[in-house]
């Protein structure tokens, strides 16, 4: 996945729609979508993003790794129509994208033609292998959005973090497979991605998987020429 790549068109809309208008709703909805947690061990899914750092090993007694990605895009206001509440977007690529911004969008009417979008996302995911005694599944979220007061220019930070415990109740060293039970009771099992990491690891231990994402928006004036 090619996050800089794919980002200059998503994060464009997400620019205007998401400052004026996010609720906690909208964040949990993108972060069920990247919440996959054992399958990131797996090999079918091995390619890392090509923007993500190299996946850094925290303890040498059981296997973890952390990884991380962010995206950084900058876009004009080439078009707007406050009444309509259509927007046209140039990227810095000279891409544009139109689109109209959601009615509940908040301090639209302080956007103007030329003024400069900023957007940052950034993704992390740390997998750790935690010995446990008795440990049971579980998942919990937290999710928080701050946005700019009215009558300001249009800014908004997102932080959504997700974080799911799984126990190993299986590990094939021959097979190199092991098997995981999530918060539901569903058992299932994956491939590791390095062998080496199931001889650290034993029945009754748990995976702490932790998906944070953010991201922060700006909108400011074009500076006079």
């Amino acid at each position: 996945m090619l996050f800089k790549k794919l980002a200059t068109s998503a994060l464009l809309i997400t620019a205007i729609t998401a400052i004026t208008a996010c609720s906690d709703n909208n964040i949990k909805t993108e972060a069920e979508a990247v919440s996959q947690p054992p399958q990131t061990l797996s090999q079918e899914n091995q390619s890392m993003p090509t923007q993500a750092a190299a996946p850094a090993l925290v303890s040498e007694e059981k296997p973890a790794l952390f990884t991380s990605q962010s995206v950084m895009v900058t876009a004009k206001v080439e078009a707007i129509d406050h009444e309509s509440r259509e927007v046209t977007l140039m990227a810095e690529d000279g891409k544009t994208v139109t689109f109209t911004a959601r009615e509940d969008a908040r301090n639209l009417g302080q956007v103007a033609v030329g003024d400069i979008v900023h957007a940052e996302y950034v993704q992390s995911i740390s997998l750790q292998i935690v010995a446990g005694e008795n440990v049971e599944p579980l998942a919990a979220e937290v999710a928080a959005v701050v946005q700019s007061e009215e009558g300001e220019m249009p800014g908004l930070a997102a932080l959504d973090t997700v974080v799911k415990v799984l126990t190993v109740e299986e590990i094939n060293i021959e097979n190199n497979t092991f098997k995981l039970k999530d918060v539901d009771g569903v058992i299932s099992e994956y491939v590791a991605r390095d062998p080496e990491n199931l001889k650290k690891s034993a029945v009754g231990d748990v995976l702490v998987a932790t998906y944070t994402k953010a991201m922060a928006i700006s909108v400011e004036k074009a500076t006079a020429e």
